[in-house]
């Protein structure tokens, strides 16, 4: 287990107790004004859209093709920062990971 500190779309920064092996979307989701999930983690929404703190974009694996055609097609897209929580799994590696709630498209 570890720590992922989220901002929310109200702005407020919540630290989160995430268990690992589960995705980044699945600790997540059960936040007040974070992400939505509607596909519950199929890549197939884009409604987990986060922003990674720049600090933390390479440490993570890089995004697949799926999910950079997903979030291509995004008004508030951030070729650098931006990634779909449903896609990163936790883990010891990302211990105090910190992110961004996008905005709603």
């Amino acid at each position: 287990m570890g720590k992922i500190v989220v901002t929310d779309r109200a702005q407020r920064e919540i630290e989160v107790d995430a268990t690992d092996g589960l995705s980044i979307m699945e600790n997540i989701r059960e936040l007040d004004a974070s992400v939505e999930a509607i596909c519950g983690g199929m890549c197939a929404c884009a409604t987990c859209h986060v922003y990674v703190a720049a600090d933390w974009v390479d440490r993570l694996p890089a995004r697949s093709y799926e999910e950079n055609v997903m979030l291509d097609q995004l008004e508030h897209f951030d070729p650098r920062r931006s990634r779909l929580s449903c896609q990163i799994q936790m883990n010891e590696a990302c211990d105090g990971l910190t992110l961004e709630v996008a905005p709603e498209e």
